[in-house]
């Protein structure tokens, strides 16, 4: 724990033994959660793991950095930034086929799988503009808000200032009936942005009922 970004006091009850109940594969949340617990006042921080050791590990992730992360935006929020603030960056984490399909008109798009190293000099993956705006507002997008809190939290550990998460992400952008666009710039149609937003799960794919 010494050495982490953004380290702070121990709860009471944090010692050792309650250290080793998070899996090496977790240390690198480790430091968000003494601040989680911190924060929500817990006295016995084992208590916690316990309680989110019962979810998966990618929601245990988005549970944990959500509560640590706190800077998340709504659509209506991000409707008055645009207007309010001509330079805005939107960032937009999803994949190159999803944004094809559909997008903001005017955000830059970086796959989260590359956001580290577009984000710094010297890398092939590595966007100038991006770079450069350490400064800026940026606002991150993603299909429905879960890419965007954790690309969000990496890019304040990299030192961007003002940075958010879209919250509900382009599906509650298009709930809130505002516009999209598609890879020539030309208007979406609600009808098949409602289609492509509504979630397709095949029955291999649902949670055993067992």
């Amino acid at each position: 724990m010494q050495g982490c970004r953004g380290f702070v006091a121990q709860p009471a009850g944090f010692d050792d033994a309650t250290a080793s109940c998070i899996q090496p594969r977790q240390r690198t949340l480790q430091t968000i959660v003494v601040q989680v617990i911190a924060r929500a006042g817990f006295q016995n921080m084992y208590r916690f793991v316990r309680m989110i050791g019962k979810i998966g590990d990618r929601c245990k992730s988005l549970v944990i950095v959500r509560i640590a992360f706190e800077r998340e935006i709504m659509p209506w929020d991000l409707e008055e930034r645009l207007r309010e603030n001509p330079d805005i960056l939107l960032l937009d984490v999803r994949e190159p086929y999803e944004f094809d399909a559909m997008r903001i008109q005017g955000s830059l798009n970086v796959p989260r799988g590359i956001l580290e190293s577009a984000c710094e000099w010297d890398y092939e993956e590595t966007i100038p503009e991006l770079v450069r705006a350490r400064e800026r507002e940026v606002v991150i997008l993603c299909r429905s808000g879960n890419r965007s809190v954790l690309a969000a939290h990496s890019m304040q550990v990299l030192g961007y200032k003002n940075v958010v998460s879209l919250k509900t992400g382009l599906r509650g952008w298009k709930d809130y009936e505002q516009p999209l666009c598609d890879a020539r710039g030309e208007p979406v149609d609600p009808d098949l942005a409602d289609d492509y937003f509504t979630p397709k799960v095949r029955p291999d794919q649902l949670r055993p009922k067992d």
